[in-house]
């Protein structure tokens, strides 16, 4: 985000000189702020918004930006803000499903430094990391504390995600910079660690960059990974008491069209029984590419129920880009 905006971090946790041995207030001249616009009839628009807002990190000399893909999903106008305060326009050149990871191209000269990328993967619990979505003043000193599997509610999952604190309050796209000032990550979501006989604690959860690498030139070329889709059902999952619940079911969606209903109880895809959310997941993704029929077996009011259901690929459901 711009620095003329009227939030800042508490001083208290803001990174000071000395902190790091980069230029960090060069570094951090590389985020900046996302402001998408996505047209109401979008399929997103109701779950996400229309007005979305975010950061973002610049990531080539000619202005190719990486951020967090819900900011720009199905957006019809993207305005790119540096940090003294001069607007971009932007073309959302990609989406990855699997990831999480938007690409933004500048459609004019932003002026600032291209971030490194670094390796996610060499970070150790404990290491220090700058969340930023802007300036020193828009940035948090925080540390990893965790770096574990995480299942998102919406037919999402990371093998290994990375957890920050204290958390950033404006965490959609912002930049985790390691100790030698490169980027290990995009800030994706808040979420809360529990702590035993203590109130549970606000953290941050990250996309490690390590995810972008190998793909990158496929978002490129060809807007998105050059391997099949996953099959998409268009459920929201929980785990209750140690079984996998439809939390919700989006309108025209597979699951919606097959029947699936909130409250039903995941009991086996293709006769093999589901353990957890995450086991779900796989199992779906596993039964083929986007487009086949699977066949799930469900709970419903006490009773045992089979539906099959015609996957998609859920970009399928989108409105496609188009260069502004």
């Amino acid at each position: 985000m711009a620095e003329e905006v009227d939030w800042e971090i508490p001083e208290s946790v803001q990174p000071k000189h000395g902190e790091f041995a980069f230029d960090l207030d060069e570094a951090l001249l590389a985020i900046v702020g996302i402001q998408a616009t996505i047209p109401e009839d979008a399929f997103t628009a109701q779950t996400l918004g229309t007005q979305r807002g975010g950061s973002g990190v610049v990531i080539r000399e000619n202005g190719l930006i990486v951020t967090i893909g819900y900011l720009v999903t199905e957006a019809e106008t993207v305005w790119i803000t540096t940090g003294d305060g001069r607007a971009t326009p932007g073309h959302v050149a990609a989406y990855d499903q699997e990831t999480g990871f938007g690409l933004i191209q500048s459609l004019g000269p932003l002026g600032v430094p291209a971030l490194p990328m670094g390796r996610s993967a060499g970070l150790s619990i404990g290491a220090p990391l700058v969340v930023a979505a802007g300036g020193r003043r828009h940035s948090v000193s925080a540390r990893l504390i965790a770096r574990q599997e995480f299942a998102g509610t919406w037919e999402y999952l990371l093998d290994e995600a990375l957890f920050t604190a204290p958390a950033h309050p404006f965490w959609g796209g912002a930049a985790a910079i390691d100790s030698a000032g490169k980027l290990v990550g995009i800030g994706s979501l808040h979420v809360q660690q529990a702590i035993p006989s203590s109130a549970p604690r606000d953290i941050n959860m990250v996309v490690p960059i390590d995810l972008l690498a190998p793909i990158l030139d496929e978002l490129l070329t060809h807007g998105r990974p050059d391997h099949p889709p996953r099959p998409w059902l268009g459920v929201y999952t929980g785990d209750t008491e140690g079984r996998v619940v439809i939390a919700g079911v989006l309108p025209r969606g597979p699951a919606s069209a097959a029947g699936i209903r909130p409250g039903d109880i995941v009991l086996a895809v293709r006769d093999e029984a589901i353990a957890s959310v995450t086991d779900f997941y796989r199992k779906l993704w596993r039964s083929g590419s986007a487009g086949v029929e699977i066949p799930i077996e469900l709970v419903r009011d006490g009773r045992t129920v089979w539906v099959r259901v015609k996957s998609r690929d859920r970009s399928t459901m989108l409105k496609r880009r188009r260069l502004q």
